[in-house]
């Protein structure tokens, strides 16, 4: 009984002092592009212009010595994609929101070995390995060029469908 009152105690402890850690920051506006933003704002038409030359080249040095880099949101998605599957940590919104989290990948088998009891290992055409974790037997074997999806499933796990025959679990290895 001392040890769970110990035990509780500590996690109490902890639990606390992680409420009142400070929050990280959102992944908001760059103040500098805050700043060319805020330009809108100036009411005289010449100062206005003033505002937007002196915190566009602002924007333009901190571009040019790396201190501001921007993406678009394809470059975005294309950089998520090619990571899904990979245990990264929260970047902070580094590549958008988590409303347009990449759920599942589509793609196609170009090469695949089984590894006898521990199942397959499928390299995919986007160039990322997957290494099957269950004991899920395939009715039919991959073969090359089979169409190919993963699905993001609970708890961290990921499921690959392969000719739409039901799915197993899988890691990403590659």
């Amino acid at each position: 009984m001392r040890n769970f009152v110990l035990i509780a105690g500590a996690l109490a402890t902890i639990a606390a002092g992680a409420a009142s850690a400070k929050k990280p920051d959102s992944a908001g506006t760059p103040a500098s592009m805050q700043k060319l933003l805020d330009c809108r704002a100036v009411k005289d038409s010449a100062q206005r212009l003033a505002c937007y030359d002196r915190e566009a080249a602002t924007v333009d040095q901190a571009i040019g010595k790396r201190d501001l880099v921007m993406i678009d949101k394809a470059r975005a998605t294309q950089a998520k994609r090619s990571l899904f599957g990979f245990s990264i940590p929260n970047f902070g919104g580094l590549f958008g929101g988590a409303d347009d989290e990449v759920k599942e990948i589509s793609s196609t088998v170009v090469a695949f070995v089984n590894n006898g009891y521990n199942g397959w290992t499928i390299k995919l055409a986007d160039g990322s390995t997957w290494a099957q974790t269950d004991d899920y037997q395939l009715g039919l074997p991959p073969v090359k060029g089979d169409k190919v999806v993963v699905r993001r499933g609970m708890l961290g796990s990921f499921s690959l469908q392969l000719n739409k025959q039901p799915g197993f679990k899988v890691k990403r290895i590659g």
